[in-house]
């Protein structure tokens, strides 16, 4: 089978939940300690093997752009002052042989929509989806772990995890019809269901690898829930012909995209920083025992 080396980062949402921190900042760009949420959702993609993503950004998200690009002038700066451990921080954020491609989605007409705009650049390659809101921590990561399935049973394939009753209404729920090779056949997707209408408690999240015939069913797709081009809704399609499996997330994940989820994810990520985990451990025991 064909190694994904593409990945597509949807980045047009307007972040409407951090306003007004997002009113001129992409919430992609806020930050867990010293590093955007973005820039682990890339690092993720590259542990993988991918080596060329593909970003689909809207009117307000240049400074994405910004971010990923080079900026020789603060380069400059760093290495007149000595501060070689920064500058290569700045300098390693893209390695070598790793290409950004920037695609502007004219309108915010769906997630679905999102993904189709990636076609041109992506071709009738495998790729990678990741969602920035959604950062990932274990031993293995989610996009590697999806590229290998791939690799194996050259069918699409996304994460998914349990979601408590009361979180149903809030996710893709997918149906399942057994297992092959530990990875789940999936049925169908319903997308935002009430409780009494899921099939499960198994909810996509986040990751997802895909062959490029998904681009096809994009195309002919109409607007779904919430008068959108739901990319739920295209992978029901394929998953209704059999070509879509399920696999379960192993390591945690971190729902960034609301706030309480991005404090835990900064908060689990100050308890195993290198420099600040015991500070911050004797700073959390100060303000929780009375």
């Amino acid at each position: 089978m064909r190694k994904v080396t593409r990945a597509v980062f949807p980045v047009a949402g307007l972040g409407t939940r951090f306003l007004p921190a997002t009113k001129a900042m992409p919430k992609e760009l806020l930050p867990i300690i010293d590093k955007p949420i973005i820039q682990y959702a890339v690092e993720e993609a590259i542990a993988a093997g991918i080596t060329d993503l593909v970003f689909i950004t809207g009117r307000t998200k240049r400074a994405i752009e910004d971010h990923f690009d080079r900026n020789l002038e603060l380069e400059a700066a760093l290495e007149a002052k000595g501060k070689d451990d920064i500058l290569e921080l700045v300098r390693g954020i893209i390695p070598s042989g790793v290409n950004c491609v920037f695609i502007r989605q004219p309108e915010a007409l769906g997630l679905g929509h999102a993904v189709l705009c990636a076609a041109p650049v992506v071709g009738n390659e495998p790729f990678a989806v990741l969602l920035a809101d959604d950062f990932m921590t274990g031993d293995v990561l989610p996009t590697e772990a999806l590229c290998d399935a791939y690799a194996e049973r050259g069918r699409s394939v996304i994460s998914v995890s349990e979601v408590p009753g009361s979180e149903v209404s809030k996710y893709g729920i997918i149906s399942t019809s057994g297992t092959v090779g530990g990875l789940m056949e999936v049925t169908g997707i319903i997308e935002k269901p009430a409780l009494s209408d899921a099939p499960s408690n198994l909810a996509s999240v986040g990751r997802y690898v895909f062959g490029a015939e998904i681009f096809d069913v994009l195309r002919g797709q109409r607007p779904g829930f919430g008068g959108e081009i739901q990319l739920a809704d295209a992978i029901n399609t394929l998953a209704e012909r059999g070509d879509v499996l399920a696999q379960r997330l192993t390591g945690r994940r971190y729902d960034c995209g609301s706030k309480f989820g991005y404090l835990e994810a900064i908060v689990d990520a100050a308890l195993e920083h290198d420099e600040y985990a015991e500070r911050f451990r004797g700073l959390m025991k100060d303000r929780l025992v009375p």
